[in-house]
Order: C-alpha cells, then sequence, then structure tokens
C-alpha cells in the first residue's frame, strides 16, 4: 500500500476528529443542563454556537471534501502515477485539511478559505497528475 492510498483512511478519520470537538463542550453534563445529547445529536449539534458550531461545520466539510480526494488518488493509482510525487501531494492535502480545521475551529474565516482553495489545487493534481506526467 502506498502512503498516498493510506491517507484515505486519514481523510475518513479527521471528520471524526471534527465531531469529537463539536462534542467535547457538551461532555459531562446531562442533556436537561444543555450537555451533549446521544438520543438527539443532531439537534443537540444545530443548536451550538462558536467553536463547537464551527467544529461541526468543518466536520460537514471533511465529509464532502472526502469522495473527491479518494476519487482522486484512487484514479491516480489506476492511470499508474503512483509515486513519490503523489505520496508528497497526499501528505501536502493532509497537513492541509488539519490546518483547515484549525482555521474552521478558531474562527479564521479568510485564511480557511485559502487552505480550502489549496487543498482543493492540491487534490485536483493528484487526479491530473498521471495525465500530465505522461505527455
Amino acid at each position: 500500500m502506498t502512503f498516498a492510498l493510506f491517507t484515505i483512511v486519514l481523510a475518513g478519520i479527521l471528520p471524526i476528529v471534527c465531531a469529537g470537538l463539536a462534542k467535547r463542550h457538551g461532555f459531562g453534563r446531562r442533556p436537561r443542563d444543555g450537555g451533549y445529547d446521544n438520543r438527539n445529536p443532531r439537534a443537540w449539534l444545530a443548536q451550538q454556537t462558536g467553536t463547537s458550531a464551527w467544529a461541526n461545520a468543518a466536520q460537514a466539510n471533511s465529509w464532502e471534501a472526502l469522495p473527491l480526494y479518494a476519487a482522486a488518488v484512487i484514479v491516480n493509482h489506476m492511470l499508474g502515477g503512483a509515486g513519490v510525487l503523489t505520496d508528497v501531494l497526499a501528505g501536502i492535502f493532509i497537513a492541509l485539511r488539519l490546518v483547515y480545521i484549525v482555521m474552521y475551529v478558531t474562527g479564521r474565516h479568510w485564511l480557511r478559505s485559502l487552505v480550502w482553495l489549496a487543498a482543493m489545487v492540491v487534490k485536483l493534481a493528484i487526479f491530473f497528475l498521471p495525465m500530465l506526467l505522461s505527455k
């Protein structure tokens, strides 16, 4: 297994990390006292503000980013693009997504958008890399 393929698993774990960040302030308190409500987690999350709401939004965006990223890495490998450059780009993508989550949770919306764009460019580069290298 290449590092790039392994990063698909890492990208799949990122939304779960975001979910934990979104819920962490609600742990240790009863739902009637405003604590996390595992019977109605989506309703509870929808009522959150600030850091918890931003972490929940980062979770949603992480799930949204996953299919195209996974497809890009898999198509790259299917077309013979797997190699050091693909692994490096995959590592950069994961690093950018981690920075994206930090920017989201800390409310740095302009930087978050720039990091999102950079991650999208890297994702597309992974997808098109085999076609660029074959010319």
